[in-house]
């Protein structure tokens, strides 16, 4: 049983966070940035090219941080395989001993780096799903027996803040009844946003992990609400932020992802966290020590 699974269903805060592999093979930043973390965070999503830019695979990276100590959530996206080399991917992680798996239909080759490149799409997010599912059976997708089967803890992503949040929700159930059993959310900003996402989620066979993003500064506070959708940074926290000062923007930012935390843990508004740095992994460890953890 993957330590992530262990944590949420004895009921446990659970607390994951994202690294993102470079471009290139030089995976060495990355592995500091990891180091300092076993033993503090549950598990360390591996994006999947993301945002449609090539990179070093989730998978290899995934590798990487579980030799080192740090349980790794593997992520899969739809847009660069088809079935045939998903299906070869699972079994891949599933020899190496990755459990976690987080479920995504991917971002269109049009918003990357290879605009040129031609999207797959062969399976959605809840089709990933029920593959895995399937795999884990003991059966290939068109019913071959496996010689061994891997073994995941299945999740899949949700916007809380995204409206009209029926979609979301018709969306999550789909997923769950494809086999997800957790959720990680995108950015969360607005504490009442979660109190209303709790009371209509808490019913849901699930566990949700609220994202935390930490504010770097006013204008990407500002840029993510005009142009991410389901992002919302209310203007006192923007404010708060600018009053901060230029020199203090990163650390004010951290500091208010840490009370955001501890709200969240004090209110009951969530089953865990995922702490998403996005290309400052090294300040992980700084934003639990603010929240407590």
């Amino acid at each position: 049983m993957s330590l992530l699974k262990q944590t949420l269903e004895s009921g446990k805060f659970a607390v994951t966070t994202e690294m993102a592999p470079p471009k290139g093979t030089d995976l060495s930043h990355l592995v500091e940035c990891a180091k300092p973390l076993v033993g503090r965070v549950h598990a360390a999503n591996v994006t999947d090219f993301q945002s449609a830019v090539m990179r070093t695979t989730s998978l290899a990276t995934c590798k990487l941080l579980k030799d080192v100590g740090l349980e790794p959530v593997l992520q899969m996206t739809g847009r660069d395989r088809n079935r045939i080399a998903i299906q070869g991917e699972m079994l891949s992680a599933g020899l190496f001993g990755i459990n976690n798996m987080l479920a995504l239909t991917g971002d269109h080759t049009v918003v990357g780096d290879h605009p040129q490149a031609k999207g797959v799409f062969d399976l959605d997010c809840v089709g990933i799903l029920q593959t895995a599912e399937t795999l884990m059976k003991g059966t290939d997708l068109v019913g071959n027996s496996l010689k061994g089967s891997p073994e995941f803890y299945l999740g899949a992503s949700v916007t809380p803040e995204y409206a009209p949040i029926e979609v979301q929700l018709m969306k999550m159930q789909k997923k769950i009844n494809a086999g997800a059993k957790f959720f990680q959310t995108q950015a969360v900003y607005d504490i009442e946003h979660m109190r209303e996402f709790r009371k209509l989620t808490k019913a849901m066979d699930c566990k949700v992990l609220a994202g935390i993003v930490p504010l770097k500064s006013p204008g990407m506070a500002k840029f993510m609400t005009a142009n991410v959708p389901g992002i919302f940074v209310p203007d006192e926290q923007i404010e708060r932020l600018r009053a901060a000062g230029k020199e203090n923007w990163v650390s004010e930012g951290i500091k208010m992802s840490g009370e955001f935390i501890r709200q969240l843990i004090e209110e009951d508004l969530c089953d865990g966290v995922h702490i998403m740095a996005i290309g400052a992994e090294e300040n992980v460890p700084a934003i639990l020590d603010s929240a407590g953890l």
